[in-house]
């Protein structure tokens, strides 16, 4: 594929429904069983993560979704990964919320270049009604442009959730970043069961759960395992399970910590498939920094889905065109 054939043509998704809540059963993923898994031959673990994968998808289709900050920085949690925290000195300034006609900008550029879905992210420890109310109006308008729509503000009350269902919210972000045994060394302003109450009333209000986590901040294997099994133990388990592989931003406190290998990283992705097979995977941040070589490896694991575009929240990602590229080289197609 040349380069004038990805500026000109672009690219062409299959459609397939999200999967309900009903459909996606609770397995028996206790940490040893997923620590048993993590422990496998590589090759062992690669072959048995297709083996679900296939079975549940098609395995060279890749879900595109596009990440908007529309609120930066100025947090109050201090989540030791987010340099958006107020807590830590990373040059991330605190920012007003975007206006409507932006948002659509961005959000008609994300659909021209091929993303399925538009996420929101706010940097709010929890939305004030208010700010929900504000919100609402953007994901009627990202719905207008036939984009699926997703959110993450932060906890979510019981009614400011029902209000982003009834304005047409698609899923909702809340991630549990790493094991419940883990929890407290990367945050101490916000405890898991918060994170759970909110997963909760999104659920409670008809919405898809989004809920992932974060691997590479310096945590054990079993504490991965610990996290994997939370997620697969949720009833029902996420529709949309991304893993992000920490992205170290100088000034926060896991900035020069020993990086994750990536082989374990490609692990943790072949875990996630298993344990949640009709789960939307998504290789979430970190793809910058792992290369094409481990984002394939990635795929074969069993991830369909991706963040598209050339910038996340505060930090990078590989351009629209790379993405295209490695698609086109690995024959895989984008929906």
């Amino acid at each position: 594929m040349n380069d004038t054939i990805l500026r000109e043509e672009p690219i062409h998704w299959v459609q397939s429904p999200p999967q309900t809540a009903e459909a996606l059963s609770v397995g028996n993923w206790s940490v040893e069983a997923v620590v048993a898994l993590l422990d496998q031959p590589f090759n062992d673990l690669m072959f048995r993560a297709q083996q679900v994968h296939r079975e549940h998808f098609d395995p060279n289709e890749i879900q595109l979704s596009t990440l908007l900050s529309i609120k930066t920085g100025g947090c109050p949690e201090d989540c030791a990964y987010c340099p958006q925290s107020v807590h830590y000195d990373t040059g991330v300034e605190a920012g007003k919320m975007l206006d409507v006609q932006e948002v659509e900008l961005a959000a008609k550029a994300a659909r021209d270049q091929g993303a399925s879905r538009f996420c929101m992210g706010a940097a709010w420890r929890a939305p004030k009604d208010r700010d929900v109310e504000k919100v609402a109006e953007l994901v009627r308008v990202v719905k207008s442009h036939g984009l699926e729509a997703c959110c993450t503000l932060g906890m979510l009350s019981n009614t400011q959730a029902h209000t982003l269902k009834d304005a047409g919210l698609d899923y909702y972000n809340h991630n549990l970043d790493t094991a419940p045994e883990a929890y407290g060394r990367i945050i101490t302003t916000r405890d898991y069961q918060d994170r759970l109450e909110t997963l909760g009333h999104v659920r409670d209000a008809g919405i898809h759960v989004c809920s992932g986590g974060i691997v590479g901040m310096g945590e054990s294997r079993r504490e991965r395992a610990g996290l994997i099994a939370q997620l697969a133990g949720l009833d029902p388990y996420p529709e949309s399970v991304p893993i992000n592989h920490l992205v170290q931003v100088e000034g926060t406190p896991l900035h020069g910590i020993e990086a994750l290998d990536p082989f374990e990283f490609v692990r943790t992705i072949a875990a996630a498939r298993i344990t949640m097979p009709k789960a939307r995977v998504r290789l979430s941040a970190g793809r910058q920094q792992m290369g094409e070589a481990v984002q394939a490896l990635c795929f074969l694991a069993g991830a369909n889905s991706i963040f598209y575009g050339d910038k996340l929240l505060t930090t990078g990602n590989p351009d629209w065109a790379s993405d295209r590229r490695l698609f086109d080289t690995l024959g895989l197609v984008a929906r």
